[in-house]
C-alpha cells in the first residue's frame, strides 16, 4: 500500500474497522507468530544503563518469577546495549559478549534465562560498526548475526539505528534486510523482531523524514513484531510524565497499521524514573489502550508494591492483551482532557479518560461515542474494580495528570448506579475569578470556599448523598446551604462549604477532596490542590529571583537564582552581566505570589551567552508573563545576542507566573533568563 493510501485509510476507517489491519500491511495478518498479542517484559537501558553484568540479569530474572511479574506476562528478559565487548567482533567474524561482565558466554546466559521459565532478548544495530559513535553495529554481517543470535538461543532482537544514523543509511532498506535475515536463520529459529529508530527532528538534528522514527510505519508492519514510534521517551534513569505523554501522541497517528502480530511501540515503561504513581498509571492505561507492548525499563528489584500493583493489575492487562490487537484512537477533540477507545473481542469498549492537566478534572465520553448501542451499561473501573450501571455517559473525577481506564460492556439496565463526584472547585469569599487551571493560591488566615458537584449517571435515584470534605489538619470547614436530598438519573447537584485556612499554616501544598456516601456506596473525589504561598513582596524596587518562589521548574535542569541554568556562571546576554534574575531551560514555569500587593514588574529576557559554548544547535526561546491566568506580556521569539526588555502593570495580580518555551529548534540548549526582574510593590 502507499503511503497515500495509508494516510487514506486513517480519515475514512471507523473506529471498529480498525479490528482488521491495512491490506498487506501485516507479517504476520493471523497473528500466529512469535507475539500474536503486544509482548512483555523487562528491558536493561533505563534502568541499570549500559554496563549491566549477566548476574545481574539473572537477579533481575530471578525477581521476575518471584514477584509474579512473569506471570502476569512479562516473561522476555531483554539486553540492550552494552552487552557487547570492547572490541565487538572477534577474529572470526562473530559478535562477542565483554568476557568479564559475562564470564560463561552469552549463549550460556540465554540458557539460565530459559531454565527460569523465560524468554531471551539481544540488542544490536542495524548500521555498521563506528568506533567512539555506537557501540555495536550488524552493517555488513546481517546474515551472520542472525545466524550467530538464533544459535545463542535467543528469542528476541531489538535492532536500533545509531550506527544506521551515523552512517546515513536509508532505515526502510537496512531494516528490511535485516528482517530476511532474521528469518531465514539457520537455526530456524522465530524471534521477536522489535524495529527500533528512534531519530526524530529536531531532537536529533534536521533528518529528512524517511529516516526519521515517525516514517517506520509506512514499512516496519510487514517485516517487525514491534516498530519503535518516535525518540526515546527518557534518558538512563529518568523517564518524565511529559514524555510519555509526547510519545504517546507520536504512538498515535498510525493506528491503522496495528493488529494481531504487529504493533506500535512508544518505547518503555518507566515506574519510579521520574513520575509519581499516578503519572506511572496513566502512562500503563495508554499504553494498554494502545496495544503497546509492555517492556519494564527500571529496575524491578527496586519497586515500591505500588508499582507491583500497577504492573500486575489483570483488568489493565486483560486490555493490552486482548486478541483483536485493534490500536486505540481518541473520540471527540484534542485537549487537555481527552477520551480514547479500544474495541475488544467480547464486544465491550476500553475507554482511557485522560486529564493532561496540573489539577484534577471531570472527563467524560458517551456510550454512543463509543460505538456502542443499548440504553444501559455495565461500567467497570479497571484500576479500583468498582462495578457500576451507566445509562449512558461514561464519566470519571479523574486526577491531575491521571487516567480513569474502564471497561464499558452492553447490560440490563439494573444494579448500582454510577455516582460521579466531581474535584472540589476552590475560590476566595466573595470573589468571582475561575479556579486557577494548577490549584488554589491561598494566605494563612484567608477563607475559601469549596464547591463539590455530584453527577448520577445510572437509571435509578442516589438518596440522601453525604458530602464530607477530606481537609487538612487544623482547617475548619462548614456546610454552605442545605445537602441535596436525592439525585435523580440523569441529574446533578452542588454541595458547597466553607474552608478557613489556619492563621499559623505553614507555606506549601494542601490536599482537599470530598467523601460521599449514599445507597450508592463511598465515592472519594480526587484532591483539589491549594498552596498556601509565601508572604507577597513588599518594596519599591523588589529583587523578585530573590524571594522565594511558590513552584519552579526548568526542562531537565534545575532553575536557578541569580546564575545562568547548567553551571552557574553569572547572568550574561550580549556579553552584558546581570547581578539578579533567574536561569532556566525550557520548559519552565516560575510562580510567585504577589498577592494584589504590587502595581509593577519590569525586567528583559534573553539566552544566556552560555550557550554559545553548548553547541550551535536550538538555543531560542519564548517567554511568557502570566497573572492570575491571563496573558499580560509575550516576547515572541528570542534568539541568541539579544536581550528584550519589558515594564508592565500587575496591579490586582495575585498569582504571577514566568514561562519559557522552545521556539520551534528543539529544547536541549535553550539556556533561557529572566534578567533585572524588579517588581514595584
Amino acid at each position: 500500500m502507499t503511503v497515500l493510501r495509508r494516510a487514506a485509510a486513517i480519515l475514512l476507517a471507523p473506529l471498529l474497522a480498525l479490528a482488521a489491519p491495512a491490506p498487506g500491511a501485516a507479517a504476520d495478518p493471523a497473528g500466529t507468530g512469535p507475539s500474536p498479542t503486544p509482548y512483555q517484559g523487562w528491558n536493561t537501558y533505563y534502568g541499570l544503563g549500559g554496563d549491566f553484568t549477566a548476574d545481574e540479569v539473572l537477579d533481575v530474572a530471578d525477581f521476575l518469577v518471584a514477584s509474579g511479574l512473569a506471570e502476569a506476562g512479562y516473561d522476555i528478559v531483554w539486553l540492550d546495549g552494552g552487552w557487547q565487548a570492547d572490541v565487538p567482533r572477534g577474529a572470526d567474524g562473530r559478535l562477542q559478549g565483554d568476557a568479564e561482565r559475562f564470564p560463561e558466554g552469552m549463549a550460556a546466559l540465554a540458557d539460565a534465562i530459559h531454565d527460569r521459565g523465560l524468554r531471551a532478548g539481544i540488542y544490536t544495530d542495524a548500521g555498521p560498526y563506528i568506533p567512539g559513535t555506537c557501540g555495536l553495529g550488524s552493517g555488513g554481517h546481517y546474515q551472520t548475526d542472525a545466524d550467530t543470535f538464533a544459535e545463542w538461543g535467543y528469542d528476541a532482537v531489538k535492532v536500533d539505528f545509531l550506527c544506521g544514523i551515523a552512517a546515513d543509511l536509508d532505515p526502510e532498506e537496512a531494516f528490511t534486510a535485516f528482517a530476511r535475515a532474521l528469518r531465514a536463520n539457520s537455526a530456524g529459529r522465530s524471534m521477536i523482531f522489535n524495529l527500533c529508530n528512534p531519530v526524530t527532528s529536531p531532537d536529533w538534528g534536521d533528518y529528512p523524514p524517511e529516516q526519521q522514527s515517525t516514517w517506520s510505519w509506512t514499512y516496519a508492519p510487514g517485516i517487525a513484531e514491534s516498530w519503535r514510534t518516535f525518540t526515546d521517551v527518557g534518558f538512563v534513569g529518568q523517564i518524565r510524565y511529559q514524555d510519555v505523554l509526547r510519545n504517546f501522541d507520536a504512538n498515535a497517528r498510525h493506528p491503522e497499521v496495528a493488529g494481531p502480530g504487529h504493533f506500535s511501540d512508544p518505547d518503555y515503561l518507566g515506574p519510579e524514573l521520574g513520575m509519581t504513581t499516578e503519572e506511572f498509571r496513566t502512562q500503563m492505561s495508554l499504553w494498554s489502550v494502545a496495544a503497546a507492548p509492555l517492556v519494564i525499563s527500571s529496575d524491578p528489584r527496586t519497586l515500591s508494591q505500588e508499582s507491583l500493583d500497577v504492573l500486575l493489575d489483570d483488568d489493565v492487562l486483560a486490555i493490552d492483551q486482548d486478541r483483536l490487537g485493534i490500536q486505540g484512537t481518541r473520540v471527540g477533540p484534542a485537549g487537555t482532557t481527552e477520551a480514547w477507545a479500544k474495541p475488544l473481542a467480547d464486544g465491550s469498549v476500553a475507554v482511557a479518560l485522560l486529564n493532561r492537566g496540573d489539577a484534577p478534572a471531570e472527563v467524560a465520553t458517551t456510550a454512543r461515542d463509543l460505538g456502542l448501542r443499548g440504553r444501559s451499561f455495565t461500567v467497570l473501573d479497571t484500576w479500583t474494580d468498582e462495578r457500576t450501571q451507566s445509562s449512558g455517559t461514561v464519566r470519571a473525577a479523574v486526577p491531575a495528570h491521571g487516567t480513569a481506564l474502564l471497561r464499558v460492556t452492553p447490560a440490563r439496565p439494573d444494579g448500582v448506579p454510577r455516582l460521579v463526584a466531581a474535584p472540589p472547585v476552590v475560590t476566595a469569599v466573595g470573589s468571582d475569578d475561575v479556579a486557577p487551571t494548577t490549584d488554589a493560591l491561598a494566605a494563612a488566615g484567608d477563607r475559601l470556599t469549596a464547591e463539590v458537584t455530584l453527577h448520577n449517571d445510572g437509571s435509578t435515584p442516589v438518596r440522601s448523598p453525604r458530602v464530607t470534605p477530606v481537609v487538612p489538619d487544623g482547617w475548619t470547614a462548614r456546610p454552605l446551604g442545605t445537602a441535596p436530598r436525592v439525585v435523580r438519573p440523569g441529574g446533578t447537584a452542588t454541595v458547597a462549604f466553607v474552608l478557613d485556612v489556619p492563621t499559623d499554616a505553614a507555606t506549601g501544598g494542601y490536599p482537599l477532596a470530598a467523601r460521599v456516601t449514599s445507597g450508592a456506596g463511598r465515592v472519594t473525589t480526587p484532591p483539589s490542590a491549594v498552596t498556601v504561598a509565601p508572604a507577597a513582596p513588599s518594596g519599591a524596587a523588589v529583587a523578585l529571583s530573590r524571594h522565594p518562589w511558590v513552584s519552579a521548574t526548568s526542562g531537565w535542569l534545575e532553575p536557578t537564582v541569580d546564575a545562568s541554568v547548567g553551571g552557574g556562571s553569572p547572568l550574561t546576554v550580549a556579553g552584558v552581566v546581570h547581578e539578579t534574575g533567574l536561569g532556566v531551560a525550557s520548559a519552565s514555569v516560575v510562580r510567585y505570589h504577589l498577592g494584589g500587593a504590587c502595581t509593577g514588574l519590569a525586567g528583559a529576557v534573553g539566552i544566556d551567552d552560555v550557550v554559545d559554548t553548548v553547541g550551535p544547535e536550538g538555543g531560542t526561546a519564548t517567554f511568557a508573563v502570566v497573572g492570575d491566568g491571563a496573558l499580560l506580556w509575550s516576547s515572541g521569539t528570542v534568539e541568541r545576542g539579544a536581550a528584550v526588555p519589558f515594564d508592565l502593570d500587575v496591579t490586582g495580580v495575585r498569582d504571577l507566573s514566568l514561562r519559557v518555551a522552545d521556539a520551534g529548534d528543539g529544547g536541549y540548549n535553550d539556556r533561557a533568563d529572566w534578567l533585572s526582574l524588579t517588581a514595584r510593590c
